[in-house]
C-alpha cells in the first residue's frame, strides 16, 4: 500500500515540476526578442560606458598626456601586463626628471582589475569600452599606449632665464657673505686668544690704570693679570648664579 502511495506522490511532484518548467518556457516563448544585428548595427550598438575593454593613455587636444613615468601602474599590476621604458632627461634649469619612452600593454594577460587606473596619481589612464579587439596572433595584443611621438622638454622663457640667473647670483652672494662672516669670527677668536684682555669689557678705572702703567712693563703685566683674574672670578660667579 505504501509503494502505491509513494508512486502517486512522486508522479504528482513530477507533473508539478513539468508544469512549472513549461510555464517558464512559455513565458520566454512570447517575450519580445532583442537580438542585435551585429556588425550591421556597429555604429549605434549600445555598450555600457563602464565596460572595460582595453587600457588607454588619455591624450588632450594638443596631443599631451599626463603620465609622469612614476611606475605605479607597473608595480600594482598583478599579472605584469604593463611594462614601462623610462629615461632620464635634463630640464632647462639643470634638474633631472623621469620621462616616458614606451608604455607597453599586453591585453592578452590583462585581468581588467583597474588597479592601474585607480592608482594613477595624475589620472593618466582609463579603460575604453571599444570591445572589438579580436586579432589572429597574440603578438598583436601587445600595444604601445603612447602612440604619439613624445614631445621635447619646453624651452625656458626670458622671464624664467632672468629669474634663474637672479637666484643663482643671490645664492653666490649669500655664500660669499657667510664665508666672510665665518672668517671674521675666526679672526675675532684668534685675537681674543692672542690678547686675553681683548674679550674683557674694561671700566674707566681699569683703563686709567693701564694707561698709567704703560711705561712700566712689570707693573703693566701685574695690572693685566689682576684684571684678567677679576674677569674670570666674575664669570665663574655669574655661572654659579645662573645654575
Amino acid at each position: 500500500m505504501g509503494s502505491v502511495k509513494d508512486y502517486f506522490s512522486n508522479l504528482g511532484s513530477g507533473i508539478a515540476s513539468l508544469i512549472k518548467g513549461m510555464s517558464v518556457t512559455g513565458k520566454e516563448f512570447v517575450t519580445p526578442k532583442i537580438t542585435e544585428e551585429y556588425p550591421d548595427n556597429r555604429d549605434n550598438l549600445p555598450v555600457a560606458d563602464r565596460f572595460r575593454a582595453v587600457l588607454t593613455l588619455k591624450y588632450d587636444d594638443q596631443g599631451n598626456h599626463k603620465c609622469i613615468a612614476c611606475g605605479t601602474c607597473e608595480r600594482v599590476c598583478p599579472n605584469g601586463t604593463i611594462n614601462l621604458d623610462i629615461k632620464q632627461v635634463e630640464t632647462w634649469d639643470g634638474k633631472k626628471k623621469k620621462k616616458l619612452d614606451k608604455y607597453m600593454y599586453d591585453l592578452g594577460s590583462c585581468t581588467f582589475c583597474q588597479l592601474c587606473v585607480s592608482g594613477c596619481p595624475t589620472d593618466a589612464l582609463e579603460f575604453s569600452n571599444d570591445f572589438e579587439q579580436a586579432v589572429f596572433t597574440r603578438g598583436k595584443l601587445v600595444k604601445k599606449l603612447n602612440y604619439l611621438p613624445e614631445k621635447e622638454e619646453p624651452k625656458p622663457t626670458p622671464e624664467q632665464i632672468a629669474k634663474m640667473q637672479a637666484e643663482k647670483e643671490a645664492k653666490i652672494a649669500a655664500a660669499k657673505a657667510a664665508a666672510e662672516a665665518k672668517k671674521a669670527a675666526v679672526s675675532d677668536a684668534s685675537a681674543a686668544d692672542a690678547d686675553p684682555l681683548a674679550g674683557i669689557e674694561l671700566n674707566d678705572a681699569q683703563k686709567k690704570a693701564l694707561d698709567a702703567a704703560a711705561s712700566d712693563p712689570e707693573k703693566l703685566e701685574k695690572i693685566r693679570a689682576a684684571i684678567i683674574k677679576a674677569a674670570q672670578l666674575k664669570a665663574a660667579k655669574n655661572g654659579a648664579t645662573n645654575s
